[in-house]
Order: structure tokens, then C-alpha cells, then sequence
């Protein structure tokens, strides 16, 4: 093999290496080029970060801003500016938004909806995150994590929603 075709031969190695690696750096982001999240410990991260940064935003109804947001508007702007993932607005459409799955089968960023009774549908959606832990915008506590093994969130449990 001559050297000029040899240089080439490597050269085409080099630029298809250096391809891969960019297409995974892309990927890393914890969303798939389906815009899924298929990285977990990533999504805990970025949702990690989304509660520090939105911790003490109080609950508004029909809020979307960190001078008062609501559950679905915390839900849909987390999704927005953590895995440029686009929701509808209000927490009936989220409801219907995605795939159901089963409870047993819930994974960090899947969505999570109850049967409150409260606000104008009396829904509620907050954001799976691990052992149990989801992150909600709580009339009572703005934007935190509480447990699905709280009574009253166990009670209210309605479904899951895998976008």
C-alpha cells in the first residue's frame, strides 16, 4: 500500500473518530435524539439544579415564572430548560401527553399525576426523580421534593406518564 493512500486511510480513521466523539458529546445531555431521557443520573442532576434554582418560588395558579409558577407550569418550563423537551400547558393536557406506564415501572423524568381535588381540575403533576421523590411546585411549600409514600400523596396517586 503506498504511503498517499495510507495517510488518507488514517486521515478518514481520525475524522470518523472525531465525528463519533462529537455525536456523543451531543448525547450527553440525558435526552436521546427522540428527545427522551435516557440518562438518569443526568436527569437527577438537571433536575438537581432546577430545585436549586427555583427552591422558594412560591405557588401561583397560572404561574409560569419564578415569581410564582403552578404545577404544571413548573413542570412544562423544567422540561423546556433542562431537556428542551416542549409540554402543553396545563395539567389536564400533560395528563394525556406521552405514554401511561405502570407505578412499578416509573423512572427518573417521567410524570407524575394525582387526583387532589383542588385548583380548577383538581390535578396535580410533579416530576419523578428517585427513591420515591418527586419534584412539584406544592401550594404549601412552592418548588420541592416531597415522597409518593406520604399518605396524602399515596392516596391521591392517580398516574404516570412517560414522555
Amino acid at each position: 500500500m503506498g504511503v498517499k493512500r495510507l495517510k488518507t486511510l488514517m486521515l478518514i480513521a481520525v475524522l470518523s473518530l472525531l465525528n463519533a466523539c462529537s455525536t456523543l458529546s451531543e448525547e450527553y445531555d440525558g435526552i436521546n435524539y427522540k428527545g427522551q431521557i435516557d440518562d438518569p443520573i443526568m436527569a437527577i442532576t438537571l433536575l438537581s439544579e432546577q430545585q436549586r434554582e427555583w427552591a422558594g418560588t412560591p405557588y401561583q395558579l397560572g404561574g409560569t415564572t419564578r415569581d410564582g409558577v403552578d404545577c404544571s407550569g413548573f413542570t412544562r418550563t423544567t422540561f423546556m430548560d433542562r431537556f428542551n423537551i416542549s409540554l402543553p400547558r396545563t395539567t389536564t393536557a400533560q395528563s394525556q401527553y406521552g405514554k401511561k406506564v405502570p407505578k412499578d415501572l416509573i423512572q427518573t423524568g417521567d410524570l407524575i399525576f394525582f387526583k387532589t381535588g383542588r385548583g380548577p381540575n383538581g390535578y396535580h403533576v410533579g416530576i419523578y426523580v428517585k427513591d420515591d421523590k418527586f419534584l412539584h411546585a406544592s401550594t404549601k411549600g412552592g418548588v420541592i421534593y416531597s415522597s409518593m409514600n406520604s399518605p396524602y400523596w399515596r392516596k391521591a396517586f392517580w398516574q404516570v406518564r412517560r414522555i
